[in-house]
């Protein structure tokens, strides 16, 4: 069943989805000596001898790679990048050699971010191949992260560039099984999505057409999917993600996606992304400097968006459900109000003292419904407060339950794939901050402190006691500048934890 309310054929959505360009990965049957390639990107690890292909291509040039290394010409060191050229004795004609440390230290993250920084390096040219040869006896989780990786270092944030910086690599040639070569491109391609729909300006990116990316995701993997529109939204009583709208002309919209892999239609698990496009503040209006990057407040949608296609890539036996509640907030002739008192979905009254506190107001409706859905567990995902950037800085994303146990569940699934997260606590006090005097509840905090943890708590009241963790992704889900493995812009953060997290669930 596909039902879209509010997105009918002829409606006015000015911008189709933009589509990846599709890269050609096999497995490499030849030595590195012989590849089929422009390039090699060559992994090495910092204790350990050269393996089969560093071996390979050390004998070939007269024991020059050992030599480099060991003048440290060379380094080893994780995601250290060092180009070579003009070897003789080997069909490409240029290898990068990449650090990947040592090997007790060597995980899922610093596999992804290593060789993608090396991708990241061949793709300031147009390449038509480039292979990877890692070392030996990899297991295959470190295998697929470092395949994401090369696919995620050689694409950028420069959509709209006559000149691109990076382009993506024709043919991707991996020296690893083709089931490994098959998830790490569904991982890889999940990325490019979320950090793709995060880069797009929010003229070509807001909820209508968010909604279309949605769609067309649900068309190629053949999932579920139901779009409600205003006059849906307003039948079922989201009041509060319709404040949010109210500002601005375009129509807000509740975009639902269901894969199941498993048996019967409960879902395993749920997860909630806030879908800001675009948020100015409102009446609360941010300044200029605040305002440049906030079309990526989009950026727990998006990943929502882009672990379901990852997820569903993957075949996993698991029922997955998504919820991405899309509005701008702008400051039009009825954008709602300091003061204003709304009703969200489940009956709890918010009164609004910041209209830049909009995301936990979107996302309480968005709860509502997915918790109505009798999920095993919940996972929601926003850019949600300058406060969690404060306490764990911009490459951590902070943890919030009402389930020590999930928590553990996804902060052990965040381990595994080597993203950062950490937990902040989740204390009863926190509740009385955010009382109010004339309704329920207010939706900020008293002053500055424990921003994040007051924005967690009023969204735990929309989750009906059901097992909840929240992620608050604002500071991981954009880089400001460039990343040694990635263009500056979306990052796909987190993608790799929520598939990771649907792996783990469907083996328990």
């Amino acid at each position: 069943m596909t039902a879209f309310d509010g997105l009918a054929v002829g409606s006015d959505v000015n911008h189709e989805p933009r589509c990846e360009r599709a890269m050609e990965i096999t497995k490499v049957e030849t030595s590195v000596l012989e590849a089929p390639a422009e390039a090699v990107v060559l992994g090495l690890l910092a204790d350990e001898p050269l393996g089969r292909a560093a071996a390979a291509l050390n004998e070939a040039c007269d024991g020059l790679l050992e030599e480099l290394i060991e003048r440290e010409e060379i380094a080893t060191a994780a995601e250290k990048v060092t180009p070579l050229l003009g070897l003789r004795g080997m069909a490409p004609r240029q290898v990068v050699c990449v650090g990947l440390g040592p090997r007790a230290a060597l995980d899922p993250g610093v596999a992804f971010r290593a060789v993608g920084a090396a991708a990241r390096q061949l793709s300031s040219k147009e390449r038509a191949s480039v292979a990877v040869f890692l070392p030996d006896d990899l297991p295959p989780a470190l295998q697929e992260a470092a395949l994401a990786g090369s696919m995620t270092g050689c694409v950028g944030q420069d959509l709209y560039r006559a000149e691109k910086k990076r382009h993506p690599f024709g043919q991707l040639l991996v020296d690893a099984p083709q089931e490994t070569v098959a998830s790490g491109r569904a991982l890889g391609e999940g990325v490019n999505l979320t950090r793709r729909l995060v880069n797009e300006p929010a003229d070509r990116i807001y909820p209508e057409t968010f909604a279309a990316e949605v769609r067309r995701v649900a068309e190629k993997f053949h999932l579920d999917c139901e779009v409600w529109g205003r006059e849906r939204l307003t039948a079922e009583r989201c009041g509060s993600l319709l404040a949010v709208a109210r500002g601005s002309a375009k129509e807000p919209q509740l975009a639902m996606l269901h894969y199941r892999g498993g048996e019967g239609d409960v879902p395993a698990l749920a997860l909630i992304g806030k879908g800001v496009t675009f948020d100015s503040g409102g009446l609360s209006l941010k300044p200029s400097e605040g305002m440049k990057t906030m079309k990526s407040d989009m950026a727990g949608a998006a990943t929502v968006l882009g672990a379901l296609q990852a997820i569903a890539a993957l075949q996993l036996p698991i029922n997955v459900s998504g919820y991405m509640g899309l509005v701008e907030n702008m400051t039009g002739p009825d954008a709602y109000r300091l003061g204003d008192v709304l009703t969200a979905r489940n009956g709890v009254t918010i009164e609004v003292h910041n209209t830049d506190a909009e995301g936990r107001l979107v996302l309480a409706d968005a709860l509502c419904v997915a918790a109505e859905a009798q999920p095993e567990h919940m996972i929601d995902l926003a850019t949600l407060t300058g406060a969690c950037v404060v306490a764990l800085g911009t490459n951590v994303a902070g943890l919030m339950t009402n389930d020590q146990d999930w928590c553990d569940e996804v902060a052990a699934a965040a381990r595994d794939v080597g993203e950062p997260v950490w937990q902040l606590p989740m204390y009863d006090e926190f509740d009385e901050q955010i009382k109010s005097g004339v309704a329920d509840i207010r939706n900020t905090g008293e002053g500055r402190w424990g921003g994040a943890i007051t924005a967690a708590k009023l969204l735990e009241r929309f989750v009906d006691k059901r097992s909840w963790t929240h992620i608050d992704i604002a500071g991981p889900a954009f880089a400001d500048k460039p990343l040694s493995w990635c263009d500056g812009g979306g990052t796909g953060a987190l993608v790799r934890t929520l598939v990771e997290v649907a792996r783990r669930q469907s083996r328990a």
